[in-house]
């Protein structure tokens, strides 16, 4: 509709990964010839009284194309994409011989039919698939700014393994009981070399940025609790055995960077992946190590910012302070730090030094001596940055985004080996690097991709001698995490996007989500973005401004109980009181958020030719079971409301407001009012706080409110006509088809009053009904009615903003002469604040 409306509204990718691969819809409104006389009036101009499963379908049928052809007129870019590559697509794959490739293109193709079905009017023009070529060689390009710019690189770690799906998993991916967000299964911990991204370094600024963002259902506080307070940082240390350096270089944490020039020594704990790995340090460290104690090893640690050199300590501790595996040990801020380098007899330098005003500054800090401990902490950190030494602030329950995955049907990672040269990035002239074609995906263990002789052996662009590609793909949160930028120049085939473009756009208007990504996708899509802002490829630092989260439909879901894998209804034996897998293993029975990989999902495709699609728009708007017929009923009686008005205009006489009496004038003027309130709240609901379920309920207060209008208001009546009118008009984001007829039918009426219904154009082309000034002019208070376990008691005068506030509402009532004489000291259960009327009904024990 023609509205004041936002420029960018946001869907993320949806994936189209894996799951039953239905046929293509043959028929998305089934139109079953039915024996009748009556058709259609957008065809004959004849109107059906009565609003039947027959006209629905009908409705749907002939409305469904004319809407979707208006809706590519862009008043708002709301595009659509697949996040189609990952683990879901390629275990489907292997389960029925199929090519993921082929496999994930027709699943595409079935939920692309399965969301036009639905009426959802989405810019596919602007379509994005992040599994084709056109789209991860992009990914790929940002893969290498990232590593030219020493964010992305590649290290031994001990990584989360997901022992089903035999692939590792980032810390976000693990949930709170340490089981895959996938397959369900007990994570187990094992050492691996991997690539990473370093979010590190951007996570002061990622924390800061916050602030400046409207509040985002409780995600704002979920992004700063997964940051942490950034009160430290890291430092780089080069490690040495007899003075020899080994090449390795370790990053070690520090809470009080200020003190680094104070350090005694390093510490890391016994499950370090140098004493595990296949680092050069890995004897000398295990002949020092001695469990349930400080070990003082061999080995020295330089650090590269400070130059200073410190042993290296195996600490007897389990952990250290959050996911922090190497600190530094600072004697003079830590009664810990130095009660460990006195036991091991090392030697350190005093870095603080008491004033008598009570300040403390710094000695023995070469340049920074002298200064004041805040001072010393802004500038030493900004010097290492700049030395590219560490010093980026973070906290010390923050890792570093893992990226690599050991499957086949990811973005390959833009790297190869080289014996000479050491991992080198492909020329941005050479990408896309692109996915070999797999005879077969089976045998896990290490990636399929190793099986690929002739793609994996390759030629290294530096050197030009012998090298090996990199055979991790990589996270598919890598490809959404930039998604949104490649909405605005989807076809570009030299860059990623035009930077001119890409500003006019974003920050995204509106973005909806589901709230499980709140330490996912939302935090890495902000770290790009962060970083894309750096490498003046953008100019804004935040991809979105205002958050939707979407709420979640859930299904019965099984798994076994032993390893969290999921099952599917048929391979479930329910013959006992307790279900059992067919193969053995008892089975736990949940309810959790849809998902093909869970098997709990539903055809959206049987629920609309059972329901039809404006009331299954409606039952997910309004999360009322479509079988309830509340819905139903709704759109029943809107279309009641459009034959009772072309029917009273038929009784002969000539609409006239003036014929009506002083009764009839105030129950005009009453639908006037409930119309401007209904206007004023349904729009707030559209447009600011997406209370969907709250639009329909005012929809409904006014449709009461009509319905219950005398025949001589309908004739004759102005406010009725245009009550009805703007009725229509915020039904149709909801129930586009049924509105379409609903305004034609209007359109129609003899002997119109309204403007409205007199300029002509489909429901979608109107402008938006607005607010009548003069309803605006009403007094700042209104008198609300107060009731005590439903008994009327007395009013009570409120703000007329913040009459809706529960809360206040409940705290004014109570501070008031009356709330004191009749509530005090008496215990509430429960306070109830009208949505329709100005009234409160107070709960209480007698």
């Amino acid at each position: 509709m023609q509205a004041s409306v936002r420029r960018l509204g946001l869907y993320p990718l949806i994936a189209a990964r894996s799951g039953q691969v239905r046929g293509a819809l043959c028929s998305q409104f089934p139109h079953p010839l039915y024996p009748s006389t009556r058709t259609l009036f957008s065809k004959t101009g004849v109107w059906e009284k009565d609003y039947r499963t027959e006209t629905r379908r009908r409705v749907e049928e002939w409305w469904h194309p004319r809407i979707m052809a208006q809706c590519q007129k862009e008043a708002v870019l709301n595009p659509m994409g697949w996040d189609a590559f990952g683990l879901p697509a390629e275990n489907a794959a292997i389960e029925r011989g199929l090519d993921p490739e082929d496999w994930t293109k027709c699943n595409i193709q079935s939920m692309r039919e399965q969301l036009d079905s639905l009426g959802l009017c989405f810019n596919w023009d602007r379509e994005v698939t992040t599994c084709l070529p056109d789209y991860y060689r992009w990914t790929q390009y940002l893969f290498i700014k990232l590593f030219e710019a020493e964010l992305a690189y590649q290290k031994e770690a001990v990584v989360n393994w997901d022992p089903v799906d035999q692939t590792v998993l980032a810390d976000e991916q693990v949930d709170e009981n340490g089981r895959s967000w996938r397959s369900g299964a007990l994570v187990e911990q094992k050492l691996l070399t991997q690539w990473f991204i370093k979010t590190t370094n951007y996570a002061k600024p990622l924390l800061d940025a916050l602030a400046d963002l409207p509040e985002w259902y409780g995600v704002k506080a979920m992004q700063a609790n997964w940051i942490g307070e950034c009160t430290g940082c890291y430092f780089d240390f080069k490690l040495k055995v007899n003075g020899e350096e080994t090449g390795e270089t370790l990053s070690a944490y520090s809470s009080s960077p200020e003190m680094v020039f104070g350090a005694a020594y390093l510490a890391i704990l016994p499950t370090h992946r140098l004493l595990h790995g296949g680092s050069s340090v890995r004897s000398t460290l295990e002949n020092a190590f001695k469990p349930g104690r400080d070990c003082l090893t061999e080995v020295t640690a330089c650090n590269r910012f400070t130059g200073l050199e410190v042993p290296l300590v195996i600490s007897q501790k389990e952990a250290f302070d959050g996911y922090l595996d190497t600190v530094i040990g600072v004697p003079d801020c830590s009664e810990e730090d130095l009660s460990v380098a006195r036991a091991l007899h090392l030697r350190w330098a005093t870095v603080l030094k008491a004033n008598e005003d009570g300040t403390q500054t710094l000695i023995h800090s070469d340049q920074f001596s002298g200064l004041t401990r805040q001072q010393a902490f802004d500038s030493i950190t900004q010097k290492a940055r700049e030395q590219k030494v560490g010093g980026y602030l973070t906290s010390s329950k923050l890792r570093d985004w893992l990226i690599s995955r050991q499957r086949y049907w990811g973005t390959p990672i833009p790297v190869v080996h080289c014996g000479t040269c050491g991992p080198v990035v492909v020329p941005e002239e050479d990408l896309p690097v692109t996915l070999p074609k797999l005879p077969s995906l089976k045998g896990k263990g290490a990636s399929p991709l190793e099986a690929a002789h002739d793609w994996v052996n390759c030629t290294c662009p530096r050197c030009k001698g012998p090298a090996r590609r990199e055979t991790d793909t990589m996270d598919t949160f890598v490809d959404s995490a930039w998604y949104y930028f490649r909405y605005t120049d989807s076809h570009n085939p030299h860059r990623p996007f035009e930077r001119h473009l890409a500003d006019h756009w974003l920050p995204v208007d509106v973005y909806i989500g589901g709230k499980e990504h709140a330490v996912m996708h939302l935090y890495y899509a902000r770290f790009l973005c962060h970083f894309c802002k750096d490498q003046r490829l953008v100019a804004h630092r935040e991809p979105f401004r205002k958050l939707l989260v979407q709420g979640l439909i859930k299904g019965q879901t099984f798994k076994l109980a032993e390893t969290g894998q999921y099952l599917k209804r048929e391979e479930i034996d329910f013959t006992d009181e307790e279900p059992v897998a067919h193969g053995g293993g008892r089975v736990e029975v949940t309810w959790e958020k849809m998902s093909k990989s869970k098997h709990n999902g539903l055809d959206p495709q049987e629920v609309v030719q059972q329901y039809g699609v404006d009331t299954v728009r409606l039952y997910i708007l309004y999360a009322a079971p479509p079988e309830q017929d509340i819905l139903w009923n709704l759109s029943s009686r809107l279309w009641q409301l459009v034959t009772k008005l072309r029917g009273a205009r038929q009784l002969g006489d000539v609409p006239n407001p003036l014929l009506l009496k002083k009764k009839e004038l105030a129950e005009a003027k009453k639908i006037w009012e409930n119309m401007n309130y209904a206007i004023q709240e349904v729009t707030s609901h559209y447009t600011e706080d997406f209370l969907f379920n709250a639009a329909i309920s005012r929809l409904m207060g006014l449709t009461n409110t009509l319905s219950s209008a005398t025949v001589r208001v309908v004739q004759h009546s102005l406010e009725f006509e245009e009550a009805l009118a703007a009725l229509v008009m915020m039904t149709a984001p909801m129930a586009p088809h049924l509105a379409s007829e609903l305004w034609a039918g209007l359109c129609q009426v003899k002997n119109p009053l309204s403007h409205n219904l007199q300029q002509g154009g489909d429901v979608l082309q109107q402008s938006w009904p607005a607010v009548d000034p003069k309803y605006l002019d009403v007094p700042d208070f209104v008198e609300l009615s107060v009731r005590i376990n439903n008994k009327a008691c007395g009013t009570v005068t409120v703000p007329l903003q913040v009459s809706k506030d529960l809360e206040h509402v409940q705290r004014l009532i109570l501070e008031s002469s009356l709330g004191q004489k009749l509530l005090a000291e008496r215990p509430i259960k429960r306070a109830v604040l009208s949505p329709r009327t100005a009234l409160i009904n107070f709960l209480i024990d007698d």
